[in-house]
């Protein structure tokens, strides 16, 4: 017998997928061999002053030319599009997402929903994403089948940012998360089997979650740096940092996203000194919570709406009703009360951060997840320039694509989105796009 939403999925799934082919043909029709965008702001990445009334030619999938509109030859040929009274900045590069779940309220209510439609939940993620922005971003979690969404995405059968993606994270808990989103281990030599198990599979990166001891991490870093991964670590309390900063870990995830009182200042200068990436992912309770209780209203987000099928959809607002007692922000008025130390802690010691958003997450949707842990940076005291810098060339840099992506100059892919306002007065207005470019193909 089939289940509760499994007749609507079918005719969903078709007609997502058809509606899809045909968004791709339309993306095929719209790139032109020659683009010219003229006449906005441009922020092009770098913790510079922006350029103002510029211009930015794309041949193909690449950058040719970027300044002063007055000061760039345009090619005739070229299709001339302007972004007057608009600012030009990179795509955004989030290094933590999660495309298996869509800010449904409750995680133990969401997993049996998601049970017979992964990939296509994936579909719908990675097209929000996109579409608000994020053209490049690296997924933390899920499971394999999530492999055919990054290849059909980067084969150009799917839309949505160029992905990087981990699959199961490895762990030594998880209990209440399912098993093909995870491989659970009890020693290191299991942590080393299943990097390898991991990464002969196809993935990405390897992501480690909590509970790991600094000898776990250890093994798995090194298989994984044998063979060309790097590792993102899921840490939290001091002693976990520790162990991921001695064990070798390349990216550090969540730290200082509000759960613990402040770091000492010796793990905090280690973490500094050493270079090791942050991504802390501060948005996702702790802003998210206040902005709902303010305007319940943005949980019927009309992108939402329109992406899922209704009796999904309804299901989403149900998981909303009450919202303050679910699981997932049982903790969350203690976080606040923490959160802008433990934020700030990293930006005053000039830490290498990187903008990660945990998109999917409770409430967190894809369609605005970016925009508000940019936010968030600037309201943890980073000024716009940086946060934008943060969120687009450390994270192109972060994940070793800083030769290709993450700023708008000559010789890059041309990854842009444009838009309305201006982000350096406030940096809210990137909620508000008007364009996206990936691989120099307009999405929107």
């Amino acid at each position: 017998m089939m289940g509760k939403y499994s007749y609507r999925a079918v005719f969903f799934v078709l007609a997502f997928f058809l509606s899809l082919n045909g968004i791709q043909d339309a993306s095929a029709q719209q790139r032109s061999n020659k683009i010219a965008l003229v006449g906005g702001m441009l922020l092009d990445g770098y913790e510079a002053v922006p350029i103002h009334h510029a211009a930015v030619v794309i041949e193909g999938n690449r950058i040719t030319a970027v300044g002063p509109a007055s000061e760039i030859d345009i090619p005739e040929d070229a299709e001339v599009i302007s972004t007057e009274g608009l600012t030009m900045l990179p795509g955004i590069v989030d290094l933590h997402a999660h495309l298996m779940i869509l800010g449904h309220g409750e995680y133990s209510e969401w997993w049996p929903i998601l049970e017979d439609k992964k990939e296509e939940m994936m579909a719908i993620s990675a097209k929000q994403l996109l579409m608000a922005g994020v053209t490049t971003a690296v997924d933390l979690g899920a499971p394999l089948e999530i492999l055919n969404v990054r290849d059909n995405i980067n084969n150009g059968r799917l839309l949505g940012p160029r992905m990087f993606v981990s699959g199961p994270w490895i762990t030594r808990s998880g209990r209440r998360f399912p098993s093909h989103f995870q491989r659970r281990i009890s020693s290191p030599e299991e942590a080393a089997e299943q990097a390898n198990d991991l990464i002969d599979s196809g993935v990405d990166l390897i992501k480690t979650w909590s509970g790991m001891t600094e000898d776990d991490i250890r093994a798995v870093v090194e298989v994984a740096h044998s063979r060309g991964i790097k590792v993102h670590s899921h840490l939290y309390s001091p002693e976990a940092m520790w162990a991921g900063v001695r064990a070798g870990a390349d990216v550090i995830q969540h730290a200082g996203s509000g759960g613990n009182p402040p770091y000492s200042d010796d793990l905090i200068a280690a973490i500094a000194h050493r270079g090791i990436p942050i991504v802390q992912t501060i948005a996702h309770r702790i802003w998210i919570y206040p902005a709902t209780l303010e305007f319940p209203e943005r949980l019927q987000d009309a992108r939402l709406k329109e992406d899922l099928p209704p009796d999904l959809y309804e299901e989403f607002q149900r998981s909303f009703e009450g919202f303050h007692r679910n699981s997932y922000f049982r903790t969350t008025p203690r976080q606040m009360r923490l959160s802008k130390i433990a934020a700030r802690q990293f930006i005053d010691a000039n830490a290498t951060i990187a903008m990660g958003t945990d998109s999917g997450s409770p409430m967190n949707f894809h369609t605005e997840s970016a925009w508000r842990e940019i936010s968030a940076l600037v309201d943890s005291g980073m000024t716009p320039i940086q946060a934008i810098s943060a969120s687009t060339k450390t994270g192109a840099e972060v994940i070793g694509l800083g030769s290709d992506l993450g700023t708008i100059e000559p010789g890059k892919l041309a990854d842009i989105i444009v838009v309305e306002g201006n982000p350096l007065f406030d940096i809210n207005v990137l909620g508000y796009v008007r364009m996206v470019i990936k691989d120099g193909v307009r999405h929107k």
